[in-house]
C-alpha cells in the first residue's frame, strides 16, 4: 500500500493567527516568517495617492512577499514556498486600513453602520524564483449600529489591528446582514485562491 504523502508546508509571513488557523484546517503546515525588529512592515501598507483599493491590496502584498524571500535568503533558512496575503476594505474607493485607536475605529464603522462594502484580499506565493497570485473579492453588507453598539465592540478591543476595524468571524458578525464572496476572504486568507496559487507553486492539497 502506498505510504500516504507528507503534509504540505509553507513559510507564512503573516502575524495573522486567523490564516495560520486556516492553513491548519486545510492540512498545510506553516512555519512563521515575520518581520526582524528593524524592518518597517507598517510602511508597506501606506495608501498612495488616488489608489484604487484592488490595487492597493495587490501591491502591499507583493511588496510584502518580496521582503519576506529577501528576509528568508538573509537568514540562510531551507528552501521553501513563502505565502503572504493582504486583505483591505474599502467603502466606494476610500480604504479603510487598520485603525490608529478607538476613535478611528469608532469612524469607521460609523461610516460602515448600514451600508455594503467591499472586502478585498490579495494572496501571493514565491517558490523557486517564480511567484504566482490572486485576489478575492467580496461584498459585506452591515445592518445598523448604535452608537452604543459601536462603542462596546470598540472597548473590546477586537477592531484594532483589523483592516475596516472588524473581524467578521468575531463580535461583529453578529451585525452581518449579507455577504456575497468568500467568507474565508474576508477572514483574511481566501480558500479557493489560495489553494490556486499553492497547487501552482507544487503543494499537493487533499
Amino acid at each position: 500500500m502506498a505510504e500516504p504523502h507528507a503534509a504540505p508546508w509553507v513559510y507564512l509571513a503573516s502575524q495573522s493567527p486567523r490564516r495560520r488557523d486556516l492553513l491548519a484546517q486545510w492540512g498545510v503546515r506553516s512555519e512563521l516568517l515575520l518581520p526582524d525588529a528593524d524592518e518597517d512592515a507598517e510602511a508597506l501598507e501606506a495608501v498612495r495617492p488616488h489608489e484604487p483599493p484592488a490595487r492597493y491590496v495587490q501591491r502591499v502584498t507583493r511588496h510584502k512577499l518580496d521582503a519576506a524571500v529577501a528576509r528568508l535568503e538573509r537568514r540562510g533558512l531551507p528552501d521553501g514556498p513563502v505565502l503572504c496575503a493582504d486583505t483591505t476594505v474599502a467603502l466606494g474607493r476610500d480604504i479603510l486600513g487598520k485603525p490608529t485607536s478607538k476613535a478611528d475605529a469608532r469612524r469607521m464603522l460609523r461610516a460602515l453602520a448600514g451600508r455594503r462594502h467591499q472586502v478585498l484580499t490579495a494572496v501571493a506565493v514565491a517558490h523557486r524564483g517564480q511567484v504566482w497570485q490572486a485576489l478575492s473579492r467580496s461584498q459585506v453588507e452591515f445592518g445598523a449600529w448604535s452608537e452604543a453598539d459601536i462603542r462596546r465592540y470598540v472597548d473590546s478591543g477586537e477592531p484594532m489591528g483589523k483592516a475596516g476595524a472588524y473581524g467578521i468571524q468575531g463580535l461583529a458578525g453578529l451585525f452581518v446582514k449579507r455577504i456575497s464572496g468568500s467568507y474565508t476572504g474576508i477572514m483574511g486568507l481566501p480558500a479557493y485562491e489560495t489553494a490556486q496559487v499553492l497547487r501552482a507553486a507544487g503543494l499537493r492539497l487533499l
